[in-house]
């Protein structure tokens, strides 16, 4: 797989991010604090490829991380029903559905894909508290971690999951007609059609796509943590832009990079970690995000990757 130079620049200050933390902290380096980082990408890094998909598409879903988090009370109710098959199961069919809901509100609604996914947002921010009656779901059952975490080849299974899920989206995107499809769609919508692409079919399977891997990332989410609590998925979203954006994806859609945006999820987990164990507040996390993404999408914008008006022939 060839390297841009924007991934080759993102896995060099993720190196160089990296050496300076544990020059200023001894316990950033440790293996069990490389694997917290790690485990703690699981749920963004699935998230953050739905999110690539739909930015490529020229659209933005922020409600992906309630999304996640409604699919979560999902699955912690399979637990409490003894039935860890069914829930692992559910969540990605829970996720798949709320992303068809998606789908019909923004494209069937010809809403604009911010607008929609923000009333949804709302929409199921209200039903998750609804849902939690004001309390954390907790104490869940064990039986998903265990099988979940189980070493295979070295790695846990949830490993190989996330492993499979990126590879399968890079075949989709690589060899299959969806992905010129989506690229078409998101370089300019008019043309596509002309073209004789299914820019509607294109667009729903889309935030379905979106939908199922939130699924699956509130599965390992429940898996990880074994709760739900009422502010689950809160941030996700924005860190989910930050990511794609920062890995190369244009944020006006045509372009998409997996390893960028692989690479990106990285970065902003070890930014997060390392601030923490220097002693920064995490509040102060989501801060560094939004600097991030504002950083990035002003040097684009310099750079007339961002926000050019598009000529339509």
């Amino acid at each position: 797989m060839h390297m841009t130079s924007r991934e080759i620049a993102l896995l060099a200050i993720a190196l160089l991010a990296s050496a300076g933390f544990s020059w200023f902290s001894p316990w950033f380096a440790t293996v069990d604090n490389l694997l917290t980082i790690l485990r703690n990408s699981s749920e963004l890094l699935l998230i953050a490829l739905g999110m690539t998909l739909v930015i490529a598409m020229g659209g933005v879903d922020v409600s992906v991380g309630v999304v996640m988090g409604v699919a979560a009370w999902g699955v912690g109710q399979l637990l409490l029903l003894q039935s860890p098959w069914l829930a692992a199961i559910g969540g990605p069919l829970l996720g798949l559905l709320l992303g068809l809901i998606t789908a019909l509100v923004v494209v069937m609604g010809r809403i604009p894909a911010i607008v929609g996914t923000l009333g949804l947002f709302g929409v199921w921010r209200t039903g998750l508290f609804a849902l939690l009656g004001g309390q954390w779901l907790s104490g869940l059952p064990g039986s998903l971690t265990s099988g979940l975490m189980h070493p295979l080849l070295g790695l846990p299974v949830m490993a190989w999951v996330i492993v499979l899920v990126w590879a399968g989206v890079w075949l989709v995107l690589r060899h299959m007609p969806y992905g010129l499809w989506l690229l078409a769609a998101g370089n300019s919508e008019e043309k596509a059609r002309l073209a004789g692409i299914p820019v509607t079919q294109v667009r729903i399977a889309t935030f379905m796509i979106s939908g199922l891997l939130c699924g699956i990332a509130a599965t390992c989410y429940i898996a990880t943590y074994r709760n739900v609590e009422m502010t689950v998925g809160g941030s996700l979203a924005l860190e989910a832009i930050a990511a794609v954006v920062l890995g190369g994806t244009r944020i006006t859609g045509g372009s998409c990079s997996l390893l960028g945006t692989l690479l990106g999820v990285l970065l902003l987990r070890i930014l997060q970690n390392g601030l923490l164990l220097v002693g920064i507040p995490s509040l102060w996390q989501t801060v560094v995000t939004g600097a991030v993404l504002l950083i990035v999408l002003s040097s684009e914008a310099a750079s007339g990757r961002v926000f050019a008006f598009r000529r339509i022939a």
